[in-house]
Order: structure tokens, then sequence, then C-alpha cells
């Protein structure tokens, strides 16, 4: 019997403003090496990989001095594009995805639908514009920049909670949990689990 493909993806972009080099195995256990430049990003990105089980690597370097905003965006785009890599043409995966996760005070829902149909609904605002030096906007525009890129559609609501911390960590968290689901493979199906026949 011949070998299953293993379902991975790398890339290295290269523009003005960043430089990134990502690996990322979908059918890993949560084995991380995270350099991307921005600390309170490396740590979701940690998260991401360690409650999803997936096994990423991030080495980036961007104009930090600037602000953030191109390192965290760029990250985004290229962890989508390694996503849609892994999955191929998509055939034998679960395809939706939901997981409530709670955080001490905070709940999250994060439901994704390996589409191929981009979309980002984001309603977790959070109290605070910084945590540490880490403008917590940032969220959003990572969060759009994967769902473009990975071709997911991906519903991020904050049911409760006060502390943004906890309430950017349980979107990660969220996230990890419910691309686990949908890319799950499912040994009953053969092909894309669409009426259409293709996504």
């Amino acid at each position: 019997m011949a070998e299953e493909k293993k379902r991975q993806g790398a890339i290295q972009r290269t523009t003005r403003e960043t430089d990134i080099d990502l690996k990322l195995l979908l059918d890993g256990s949560g084995k991380v090496d995270i350099d991307s430049g921005v600390p309170f990003l490396d740590h979701m990105l940690t998260l991401f990989g360690v409650h999803g089980f997936f096994d990423l690597s991030v080495k980036a370097t961007g104009d930090t001095e600037v602000d953030d905003h191109h390192t965290v965006e760029d990250i985004g785009i290229c962890l989508g594009q390694v996503v849609a890599e892994a999955l191929g043409d998509k055939g034998g995966i679960a395809r939706y995805g939901l997981c409530y996760l709670p955080m001490d005070e905070t709940l999250v829902r994060v439901v994704v639908d390996v589409s191929n149909r981009p979309y980002l609904h984001y309603e977790a605002c959070v109290p605070d514009q910084k945590l540490g030096t880490f403008d917590t906007a940032l969220a959003q525009e990572f969060m759009r920049a994967f769902a473009q890129h990975a071709g997911v559609t991906l519903h991020i609501d904050l049911i409760h909670g006060s502390n943004s911390h906890h309430i950017i960590e349980a979107v990660f968290k969220g996230l990890a949990r419910a691309m686990n689901q949908a890319t799950a493979k499912l040994d009953s199906l053969t092909g894309t689990l669409s009426s259409k026949g293709l996504l």
C-alpha cells in the first residue's frame, strides 16, 4: 500500500516590508518553532499550533520599527496560503468546524467552513488598544488575511469577556480547534463534501 501523502505546506515570502519563512504540517502533534519578531504574535501562533495539533514553524522579520501591522498581516497571508496548499483539493475533509472556547471569564465562538469562499465575520472587540506593544486591532487583520488566503468562511464572536489578553487568546485557540475539526479526514468520505462535487 502506498504511503499516504503528508498534508503540509511551506512558503518563503519576501516583500519590501517583510521576509517570512513558514512551514505547516496539518497532521502533526503541536510542535512549534516561532520567531515572528512580534512577541505577542509568537504567543498566539504557539497556541494555534499546540491546540490545533499542527506542527508550525515561523521565521519572520519585518518593519516593526514602523509598527507590527505588516508582519502580522503578512504572516496571516502566509499561514492561509500554506493551509490551502496542505489541503489541496480539500477532498475527504470534514469541512466544517465549531469551537466554543472558554478562557477564564471569556467565552469565544469560532466557526469555520473550508468552503473556498473567503469571508470573515469578526465581533470580538477588546477593551484595550494595546497589550504591551501589540495593537489589539491586528488580531482582526490577521484573521482577515488568514481567511482570505486559506479560502475559508470564518465567523468569530465574543460571547462574553472583559480581559483583552484572554479574548484574543481564546480567538486563536478557538481557531486552532475549529480548523483541526474542519480539516480532519473522514474515512467515509471520498471527494469533497459538497452537493456540487467541487468546492
